[in-house]
């Protein structure tokens, strides 16, 4: 396989501004007898991030924090109702079908689940030969020697090329998955969770795999996860999600080593340790509130223990700190 081509340049391969994405939700019977109107949730709530060609950027937070859906978003596997994605120059939010169509041989994602992702009743070369079908690039002879040269890259064997999902390990389901990300030769791909459903062992092969596959390839990821051991090994800078909103980015080892959000102080406060080791634990008081009825003002000021009068009423912004990181908090304006 041949790196993908990307043109150098300064602007970032993708950047989102004010990306939103908003659920309609049904109410109950006696909503509907009352005429009650519709709720939404908003999943994705006015969030702006870039990645630069070459880059892994990681994304983290706690699930149902809308780390997936803002992904689905990007790539518009949902419509975003808000907000604008623009790669490598293009508004990805305007383009029309054939268009996306088009674009999207350079935009591809592995799914989280490798059992649920694969269909059942195609085998092996049928699932990776699908992209190339769709997007008119190879048949026959020509798309079998791709699917063949795709497997051996993720690690799977030629020989395998009749076999069903159901034959498979879920390791190497997801290696399956991977490969039919990448028989495009795509520039950007997200990872959403692709360890998660995992053995540990299984994890670390399928993480080492996803390193090397970007040295060779020269690829950009979107990493999701919400293991800060996983996230702190593969990417190079940080973006972390509360409640559909992003309150922290920047360089990976910099967040790590002193988090400025006191929901990132508290994420790497949760990380299992030996007894009497490290910090004291920042414990999180309340409920995770719901996404229906966000709080006013900051939307952690409900569970952090540094909350100030101003954090109820006024929404903070992500601000510059001056060290690459920036972070959505009023405590930073005069730390």
């Amino acid at each position: 396989m041949t790196p993908a081509a990307t043109a150098p340049s300064a602007a970032p391969l993708l950047d989102v501004r004010g990306l939103g994405m908003r659920f309609s939700v049904k109410g109950g019977p006696f909503d509907r007898l009352l005429g009650r109107p519709r709720r939404e949730v908003a999943a994705v709530d006015g969030v702006d991030l870039s990645v630069a060609a070459g880059e892994t950027l990681g994304l983290i937070g706690e699930s149902g924090c809308g780390k997936s859906t803002l992904a689905r978003a990007i790539l518009r596997l949902h419509e975003p109702t808000v907000g604008k994605v623009t790669f490598d120059g293009t508004d990805v939010t305007a383009l029309g079908r054939d268009e996306l169509t088009a674009l999207r041989r350079r935009m591809q994602i592995v799914f989280q689940d490798p059992y649920a992702s694969l269909n059942p009743r195609k085998s092996v070369e049928q699932i990776i030969a699908l992209p190339l079908r769709v997007h008119g690039l190879a048949k026959g002879r020509a798309a079998r020697d791709r699917v063949v040269e795709t497997m051996e890259a993720v690690g799977l064997r030629s020989a395998w090329l009749s076999r069903y999902p159901h034959q498979f390990s879920g390791g190497q389901r997801q290696r399956i998955g991977i490969a039919r990300a990448l028989v495009l030769n795509p520039d950007f791909v997200v990872c959403d969770e692709p360890v998660s459903a995992l053995d540990v062992s299984v994890q670390a092969q399928i993480i080492d795999l996803l390193a090397k596959l970007k040295r060779e390839l020269g690829l950009t990821y979107l990493f999701i996860s919400h293991d800060l051991a996983v996230i702190g090994h593969v990417s190079d800078r940080l973006a972390v999600m509360y409640l559909g909103s992003v309150v922290e980015t920047g360089p990976t080892r910099a967040v790590l080593a002193r988090p400025r959000h006191p929901y990132t102080q508290a994420l790497l406060s949760a990380v299992p340790r030996v007894e009497g080791g490290g910090a004291a634990r920042i414990r999180l008081a309340g409920d995770l509130p719901s996404p229906l009825d966000p709080p006013s003002g900051c939307r952690f000021h409900t569970r952090c223990p540094l909350a100030m009068p101003r954090c109820k009423t006024e929404r903070p912004v992500l601000r510059p700190l001056g060290d690459g990181t920036s972070a959505a908090c009023h405590l930073t304006e005069t730390a």
